[in-house]
């Protein structure tokens, strides 16, 4: 099985490469540490997995997913993150991606998991998967009774349904991280939702923000 691994730190790539040679046998043919490298290597080596980065320097993992499943829609696409953010999770899957676990997985277990997803199935860290299988079963708000959100609180939760936690919101849209958590409150009260993956999951049901546009918008 030829791997691609995908990370902008040293060291994780590292552990990820010994991971795979030695406990999985696998074959890793490159690794990216930026997401446009990955997404460039991906499409000229056709790897059998590619471990993907979520958060990285110059674009997004979930950006990179969608990239390489537009010019490989049969490529398998594990992220994985430090993030245990659903809408992260929701994100990745719905950008093509096949499994979604977190880095604090055991080396047997992320063997596991690249097999199982190279075979065709999918994989999601159970601890998120519980959270978001509970939230899907949250009757959304009625429309009618929804406040008129304002262009600067549009604008963040444009960002939340992106899966973009408060630190990159406020870096990207120039105000404090406690500006952005007002505004946040604001939107949950107006939305008459409760957290932040049922305002994303609201904002892309009704249209207001979509997985292939930018969040900056």
């Amino acid at each position: 099985m030829k791997i691609l691994i995908a990370d902008d730190h040293t060291l994780m790539r590292q552990g990820l490469r010994q991971i795979c040679e030695n406990l999985g046998n696998f074959t890793v043919v490159a690794e990216a540490e930026t997401a446009a490298q990955a997404v460039e290597l991906s499409l000229t080596l056709n790897p059998d997995v590619i471990l993907m980065d979520i958060v990285m320097p110059d674009m997004d993992g979930i950006q990179a997913i969608q990239q390489i499943m537009r010019a490989r829609p049969t490529s398998r696409i594990i992220a994985l993150t430090m993030y245990r953010e659903e809408t992260f999770m929701l994100n990745s899957i719905r950008a093509g991606a096949r499994g979604y676990l977190l880095k604090s997985v055991n080396a047997e277990d992320l063997i596991a998991a690249m097999e199982a997803v190279h075979r065709g199935e999918y994989l999601i860290d159970p601890i998120i998967a519980a959270r978001v299988l509970s939230e899907l079963h949250v009757k959304a708000p009625d429309s009618s009774t929804v406040e008129r959100l304002t262009e600067s609180e549009m604008a963040v939760l444009r960002q939340v349904a992106h899966g973009i936690d408060n630190r990159e919101i406020a870096r990207a849209l120039h105000i404090s991280r406690y500006t952005v958590a007002n505004r946040l409150r604001t939107i949950y009260r107006k939305l008459h939702v409760s957290n932040r993956t049922q305002a994303a999951l609201y904002a892309l049901q009704q249209g207001w923000a979509t997985l292939t546009e930018s969040p900056y918008i």
